[in-house]
């Protein structure tokens, strides 16, 4: 047993078997999950006698025999984007329920950046690697070699591939452009993103594919592409006002362009919405901030860092892997879907609008940081 004043960093295995009563080898099994059969009494009580002697395992030592490092790579183009820390979040969350650690990796979209990511991380052993928001388009022949399962979430650019964790963006934009339907509208004109984004051309789908199932005509002045800027939405509304297109409606590819859009509709001395109502896309922060406060469809950015960490894990372990993480030739895109976040700026009645919960995790941040010593 260690002394008293012995760092608790140094209790050894030998010492958790000791004071458990049990064998070197029961204590090894126990603390590691094995399949070999021990008591579930014995398990806990050796697992509750390592927690409180601070005991913590040798994972260079355990890699070394097992091939196994407990760490995945998490490589995000920009840790500035607004989405990447949600998704990071989900990421993390999974990984820890299994006593994993992401590394986490800034590129900056710099490509060059991104491929030393990969065989940094690769010489670290991890055992996986995750993608954020990456621009990447394809695994390096060093990843391939390493035969290490990766995955991609929340890709940026170009077409579907394979290994890939995205949002349901054409079922996202018909649960806007039903919401609006169901609100009386059939003049709904849709400000999209640039349609060089895969994001952008499934979400415009969305909205000719809805606008058509209730046999509504797609008219293509009532269809203008923004930048998923400000400015860029107010410039589309203003395209809109010019060419004589009177829609009661917008639905909007993301909520910057939401905002510069109800911007400009004041400024031509319009209301939101008592003269064109507006559903935006992201569920941003400052969504429930402006007023009127915008209708939203949510990114599932949490959802999506869960789900990929979960078939990452799933890889790992050769549980039910799929063919996509094995055959580069499988081409296999999962999709998670969105939920509708109804406020004021669509003119839904109240009773409509959807019931927010607080930030629990924010506000248990506050207040643990408001019972803080103010000197301390």
């Amino acid at each position: 047993m260690p002394t008293e004043g012995n760092d608790t960093l140094s209790v050894t295995l030998q010492e958790v078997a000791q004071a458990a009563g049990v064998s070197l080898a029961t204590a090894s099994r126990a603390l590691t999950q094995s399949n070999h059969p021990i008591r579930p009494q014995t398990r806990q009580r050796v697992l509750d006698l390592a927690h409180s002697l601070g005991y913590r395992p040798n994972l260079v030592a355990r890699s070394m025999r097992t091939e196994r490092t407990r760490t995945i790579g998490i490589i995000a183009d920009d840790l500035l984007s607004p989405f990447t820390p949600s998704i990071i979040q989900g990421i993390q969350d999974y990984l820890k329920t299994f006593d994993y650690l992401g590394l986490i990796v800034n590129t900056d979209m710099d490509v060059a950046l991104e491929q030393e990511a990969i065989g940094t991380l690769l010489s670290r052993a991890v055992e996986g690697i995750i993608f954020v928001e990456s621009k990447h388009r394809s695994p390096t022949q060093e990843l391939e070699r390493s035969q290490k399962p990766y995955m991609f979430v929340h890709r940026l650019f170009a077409a579907p591939v394979r290994n890939s964790v995205v949002p349901d963006d054409f079922e996202g934009a018909t649960l806007a452009v039903e919401h609006l339907l169901s609100l009386g509208h059939r003049q709904i004109a849709h400000i999209s993103g640039p349609l060089g984004w895969h994001s952008a051309r499934q979400r415009v789908e969305g909205y000719k594919a809805t606008l058509t199932r209730h046999n509504l005509p797609v008219e293509p002045h009532l269809l203008v592409e923004g930048d998923w800027e400000f400015e860029g939405g107010a410039a589309a509304l203003r395209t809109l006002l010019a060419q004589g297109a009177a829609p009661t409606a917008i639905f909007v590819g993301n909520d910057a362009m939401a905002v510069g859009a109800i911007d400009a509709l004041r400024q031509a001395g319009l209301r939101t919405p008592r003269d064109v109502a507006i559903v935006g896309y992201d569920n941003r922060d400052f969504c429930r901030l402006l007023r009127p406060q915008l209708t939203t469809v949510s990114l599932p950015t949490y959802s999506m860092g869960q789900e990929a960490a979960r078939l990452l894990f799933q890889a790992i372990q050769g549980r039910g892997q799929a063919d996509a993480l094995a055959n580069p030739a499988e081409k296999t895109e999962v999709k998670i879907g969105s939920q509708l976040y109804i406020r004021e700026s669509c003119g839904a009645p109240v009773g409509m609008r959807t019931v927010e919960d607080l930030n629990v995790a924010t506000t248990a941040r506050r207040q643990l940081v408001s019972q803080q010593p103010e000197n301390q």
